[in-house]
């Protein structure tokens, strides 16, 4: 492999008072121009590598050596274009700086449209040279500041492992703070994903009885006779398979807190047992005719509405009043989109070190992708996308190409129920979409609009248009 490597050579751009050397990778067929390249990098301050070989250059972004490389248009084997193209998909964060001695206005905004920072005529101008490579100097520093302060910002807005500065989760915060110190029953609402459990360990943690146990129970992944013997326990030989005697989550964590989640997939029968738990304080083994006192804290959470539940029949009136004491809901992820980066941050900090990585951010595509996604998963679903981008991704940031499929490509309709297309006017198909995004936000128009990406008084105004044809069509 024909190589050439500059000395080794501290440099620091002083100007931007950068903590971490620049290095650029100086890519050419000619030697000479290499060195003389080179010479001018280390009068302006900066280090190289410099290099006759293409692949070797895409080595060094790959291992992430070098985030700068200024390459020659003509080469053979491989042309400037062409390794700007493979350069970008090694690291979609990289900056190339291509040289040329045919210059035209035209190549230079093709070439930069490609992904090219520059595109510079040769013999390079050293002015014009230290004014591209100190803007980035600069830009390196900024974003290195941008994310010290991300850090320090996401520590500061940490609440008990959840993250949040929306409104929407900053008043959930205040609740759990005024309800945590009051030994009573709660119920956590919210859609699947949102992070009720955390908002239940949460409360626990900030309680009189922290350091009592926490038990957990998942309601919706057992039948009733389980979910009894697993909340009140079991005498030996009660049941088929009970070999021994056990006790269950009530006076495993008694004294503390028992958290059930789902409760709202409980049968009619289980239901009443648990009135009778909340109401008398009191259990019985399955099998056991003894009544043993039992002093715990109950938080239960629901992804539905129990007060049509109520009225449906399915759930108990009674039980439903004696667990909603206080009610929390927790917010959608697309009610709290001034949370996402901040997420973001979060997990990548979580999956850096469970991967020992060392995945600095997100490219702009990338991130422009995770705000226009309506996340019907919610903060779980944004979690494993962040964990799944960690885990395959081999640059420095993460890009659309280590997203999943659903993410970067719109769901394809089956022709099949109501979403089975038609022809439509495009008033009728910008209302529908309008409507549909209301809803997802259950009505907050502030989020709607920063979903739809347009400003409030553009949605309003159209909801107001709608509304007047709305009423002139009744009129008529």
């Amino acid at each position: 492999m024909n190589t050439m490597t500059a000395p080794p050579k501290e440099s620091r751009f002083v100007a931007g008072s950068s903590d971490d050397a620049m290095t650029l990778c100086v890519l050419d067929d000619e030697s000479g121009m290499i060195e003389m390249l080179q010479e001018s990098l280390r009068c302006l301050g900066y280090s190289s590598i410099g290099t006759t070989n293409p692949q070797y250059a895409l080595e060094l972004i790959e291992n992430g050596r070098v985030r700068v490389v200024m390459s020659d248009i003509k080469m053979p084997g491989m042309d400037g274009l062409q390794f700007l193209d493979q350069a970008m998909q090694r690291d979609p964060g990289v900056y190339v700086l291509l040289m040329t001695g045919y210059y035209s206005l035209d190549n230079a905004i093709a070439a930069i449209k490609r992904g090219a920072y520059d595109y510079v005529p040769k013999p390079v101008d050293r002015s014009r040279l230290k004014k591209s490579l100190d803007e980035l100097a600069d830009s390196f520093h900024k974003r290195k500041r941008i994310r010290t302060l991300q850090q320090q910002l996401l520590s500061d807005l940490e609440f008990h492992g959840i993250v949040g500065r929306s409104p929407a989760m900053v008043e959930v915060f205040e609740m759990v703070r005024k309800v945590a110190r009051h030994y009573t029953n709660i119920l956590v609402v919210g859609a699947t994903g949102t992070g009720k459990e955390l908002i239940a360990k949460s409360i626990h943690q900030m309680s009189p009885v922290a350091q009592q146990r926490f038990a957990v129970c998942n309601c919706s992944a057992m039948v009733d006779t389980l979910l009894e013997s697993q909340l009140f326990g079991h005498m030996r030989g009660a049941f088929t398979g009970a070999t021994d005697t056990r006790p269950g989550l009530f006076e495993y964590a008694n004294g503390g807190t028992v958290f059930m989640d789902e409760v709202g997939e409980t049968s009619l029968a289980m239901q009443a047992k648990l009135l009778r738990v909340i109401q008398n304080r009191k259990i019985q083994r399955v099998g056991s005719p003894e009544v043993r006192r039992v002093d715990v804290r109950l938080i239960a959470a629901t992804n539905r509405d129990l007060r049509a539940e109520v009225l449906a029949g399915r759930f108990r009136e009674d039980l439903f009043y004696r667990l909603s004491t206080i009610q929390i809901r927790v917010p959608s992820l697309a009610e709290r989109l001034d949370d996402i980066p901040l997420l973001i941050q979060y997990f990548l900090k979580k999956y850096n070190q469970t991967y020992s990585k060392k995945i600095q951010g997100l490219t702009r595509r990338a991130q422009t992708v995770l705000l226009q996604h309506a996340w019907p998963g919610n903060i779980r679903e944004l979690e494993n996308v962040i964990s799944c981008a960690c885990l395959t991704s081999v640059n420095e940031f993460i890009d659309v190409d280590d997203f999943p499929e659903n993410l970067t490509k719109p769901a394809a309709h089956n022709g099949h129920g109501a979403d089975t297309w038609r022809p439509l006017p495009l008033e009728e198909v910008r209302r529908q979409h309008i409507r549909r995004v209301l809803e997802t936000c259950e009505g907050n128009r502030v989020r709607a609009a920063q979903m739809l990406g347009i400003g409030r008084t553009s949605l309003y105004r159209f909801l107001k248009r709608a509304e007047k044809k709305s009423a002139n069509s009744s009129a008529n």
